[in-house]
């Protein structure tokens, strides 16, 4: 059975974008914590808040290298795999990545410098409005990036234009382009999923400063920042995912009727499957455990309401099953999953507690896994979920794959993009473990008003 040129292109960009999202959202995430440690540093001259706002910049720092060496790489995809599909959206993709240079960037790279090392030579106010400009710089490289994909999941503010005998979608109102039906909201969740795991990265290195009974005055205000970053995200987190769930059945019912595994329209309300295993042949879900009218209610605001199922539409227009399914259910149950630990870990710090409590410190330690995990299957979801089509409605993947691509070439590329990946995931983990081991430097010169009491760490 010869290779499958298209297949392993996909295998290939899932590869090389699953690896490069493991950056993106944790420098999003601890920019937003950096800018509370230095706003509390410049505000209050606690020296302890700058000792927290110099380690989580040489962390940012490591971080944000690793993002831009693993994202140049997806951009030669477009052109090399993916050829047909870059001259059928180039337009719209290139005024959506031009953007992100500009106000992006050029934001981040141009204030980097003084952020990481312009501590001792600039005044405490530039470096700090430094940070902002890095932290805002993330951001908005987020904001372009989910206005491009979310214009392939909802096309808007386009025409279809033949030029040399080649279908080009080209931009004709810009900035419905940019607040095209699904770009806010899915915007509003990346950046609370981003949060979220910045919020567990800086509590996961806390905890086990304070598990060893080290740093005391960096574990309470890591932990002061974090938790509240953390919590308010978490809970932010169903809220962004509802509404991003009812423009989804809005505008790609066949991807929403995956996620919930709802083969068959019915009468009356669609029942919300909790846990189940769907299976595409029988169009069922095995082992199903429903909630009856759930998903009508969620969807429409009534129990009785009709949901589409896959059966309302051809067969060739169905997107995977399975994967989208599982991927969409464990990201629910982990973001409802980071509620609950936020919530205890916030109790136990108002009671003074939480430092504590050792087996949530370890809890805690280990829990920056469930956030990296919900990112990348959200991800998963939507856009496994929106196969067939690379555009929605306009493009089918099939259709996208450059013409002269071999299987060959791509089968080699990917295993020598694995192991460039696994060689620069090796360097980035080394160098972060060292930076931790290391910890943070002591703060010279005066510090917090009191000399402040260490943890106390249950044995």
């Amino acid at each position: 059975m010869g290779l499958d040129a298209l297949l392993l292109s996909r295998l290939q960009f899932a590869l090389t974008i699953g690896f490069h999202y493991l950056f993106p959202p944790l420098t999003i995430g601890l920019g937003v914590i950096l800018v509370f440690m230095e706003g509390m540093y410049v505000r209050t001259g606690d020296r302890h808040y700058e000792q927290a706002a110099r380690f989580w910049t040489k962390i940012f720092a490591a971080t944000f290298a690793m993002g831009v060496a693993s994202g140049i790489v997806m951009e030669f995809q477009f052109g090399m795999n993916w050829s047909a599909y870059s001259r059928f959206v180039g337009d719209v993709f290139g005024s959506a990545l031009a953007a992100e240079g500009i106000f992006a960037f050029f934001l981040e790279s141009g204030f980097l410098a003084v952020m990481v090392f312009g501590w001792d030579r600039v005044s405490k106010r530039l470096h700090f409005f430094s940070t902002v400009m890095v932290a805002l710089g993330s951001i908005f490289s987020a904001i372009w990036i989910v206005v491009a994909n979310s214009w392939q999941q909802t096309p808007a503010g386009f025409h279809l234009v033949e030029r040399d005998g080649v279908l080009r979608a080209e931009i004709t109102d810009f900035w419905a382009l940019v607040f095209n039906p699904s770009s806010m909201i899915r915007l509003a969740h990346v950046i609370v999923g981003a949060l979220i795991l910045g919020a567990f990265f800086a509590m996961s290195i806390a905890a086990w400063y304070a598990l060893k009974g080290r740093h005391a005055p960096f574990v309470r205000r890591t932990f002061a920042a974090s938790l509240v970053v953390g919590l308010l995200a978490s809970l932010a987190a169903p809220i962004t995912g509802h509404y991003h769930a009812t423009v989804v059945a809005q505008h790609q019912p066949t991807k929403l009727a995956a996620f919930e595994g709802h083969f068959h329209t019915g009468e009356g309300g669609a029942p919300m499957y909790l846990f189940g295993f769907p299976d595409e042949e029988e169009q069922r879900v095995r082992a199903g455990i429903a909630v009856p009218g759930l998903l009508s209610f969620l969807v429409h605001g009534d129990f009785d309401a009709t949901v589409p199922g896959l059966d309302r539409f051809p067969r060739e227009d169905w997107p995977p099953v399975a994967l989208p399914f599982y991927s969409f259910h464990i990201m629910v149950a982990l973001g409802l999953l980071f509620i609950l630990l936020t919530l205890l870990a916030a109790w136990y710090y108002r009671r003074g507690t939480l430092f504590s409590r050792r087996w949530l410190m370890w809890i805690l330690v280990f829990a920056v896994a469930g956030p990296y995990a919900a990112n990348q299957l959200g991800w998963i979801a939507a856009e496994v979920g929106r196969q067939p089509w690379i555009v929605w409605g306009l493009q089918r993947t099939s259709e996208g794959l450059s013409p002269a691509v071999r299987s060959s070439e791509v089968l080699a590329s990917i295993l020598l993009f694995s192991v460039i990946y696994l060689a620069l995931f090796a360097i980035w983990i080394f160098v972060l473990n060292n930076k931790i081991q290391h910890g943070p430097d002591e703060p010279e010169g005066d510090v917090a008003p009191a000399r402040e009491p260490e943890l106390q760490i249950a044995g």
